[in-house]
């Protein structure tokens, strides 16, 4: 039987409200995050705005739009300066940075990123990190290049900080305790277990939690749910990645972020709606709100 590579159904509508703080709503080829594989190579393709306006009709909203390359970090300011419902993230994604680096245009891309920066309604850097599951040693040093540049950039800025971090916690622990975290660091996509979510509660760290929290292998991203502070909770989808259970095999999207908020609420044995409104409350405290700057006209 052939896999179902359509959007699911619309979810129940969320009763209180919540952001997705990181998607990848660019066309494809997305190369905004190489830190997982499409749900499907073959999926469907949605229009950004109708991402959007499904999303408005199930409570999510808005999004953080999140760049990994050059070309994705501009296409990222560029539609959150005109778009309410969305804010940007700008970086060269780890998995990036060597390949910049051997084409000897990782200064470049860096400058690139530090100009998006200062530009209205993006609210992040991101994301950045260490990925030690897809880069080989030999591209390590430009990966932490890259990372510490970013930091500094985030810190430049006042902006917040979304990490990628695969298969590189402890790295990723030491380098921002050695260069100094941002105010706002994000781990995007926690990885880690319960004993590294207790040193990211030490240090005021937030856990975006994504789809993977749903899938039946992740006990150790179920421990990590019930450390981590109620304050310093977030949530995500990485769409078009990492559709939550039980939906998998198909594409994610922002609309779908009511499974995953609705999983965490359930395991953590608390109202949907309580959970939503902290999450909301963490979500605008990191990044702003997203009426406080005003979009420009098309």
């Amino acid at each position: 039987m052939p896999t179902d590579h359509s959007y699911p159904p619309l979810p129940e509508p969320l009763v209180v409200g919540v952001y997705d703080n990181h998607t990848h709503l660019d066309p494809p080829p997305s190369t905004g995050s190489g830190n997982e594989e499409s749900e499907g190579s073959e999926r469907e393709v949605l229009d950004y705005l109708e991402q959007l306006d499904r999303a408005s009709s199930v409570g999510v909203r808005g999004v953080v739009q999140v760049g990994g390359d050059i070309e994705s970090s501009i296409w990222a300011a560029e539609q959150a300066a005109r778009e309410p419902r969305m804010l940007a993230a700008v970086a060269i994604h780890p998995n990036e940075a060597p390949r910049y680096d051997e084409a000897g245009r990782l200064d470049e891309a860096l400058a690139v990123i530090a100009e998006l920066a200062t530009r209205p309604r993006v609210r992040a850097i991101g994301e950045t990190g260490l990925d030690f599951f897809r880069t080989p040693e030999e591209g390590r040093a430009a990966q932490f290049r890259s990372f510490e540049a970013h930091i500094e950039i985030a810190k430049a800025n006042g902006l917040a900080l979304q990490i990628h971090d695969r298969d590189a916690h402890d790295d990723v622990i030491e380098t921002l305790l050695r260069v100094g975290a941002p105010e706002r660091t994000v781990f995007h996509c926690y990885s880690g277990d319960g004993a590294m979510a207790r040193i990211c509660a030490d240090n005021g760290w937030y856990m975006s939690f994504a789809g993977t929290v749903t899938f039946k292998n992740a006990e150790n991203l179920r421990d990590a749910l019930e450390v981590a502070p109620r304050q310093l909770l977030l949530v995500e989808t990485d769409a078009p990645f990492l559709t939550p259970t039980p939906l998998r095999g198909r594409p994610n999207a922002p609309y779908l972020l009511p499974h995953t908020l609705r999983f965490m609420a359930s395991h953590l044995g608390t109202d949907v709606s309580m959970l939503a409104a902290q999450i909301t409350s963490n979500t605008e405290l990191v990044y702003g709100t997203w009426d406080s700057e005003p979009v420009t006209a098309e």
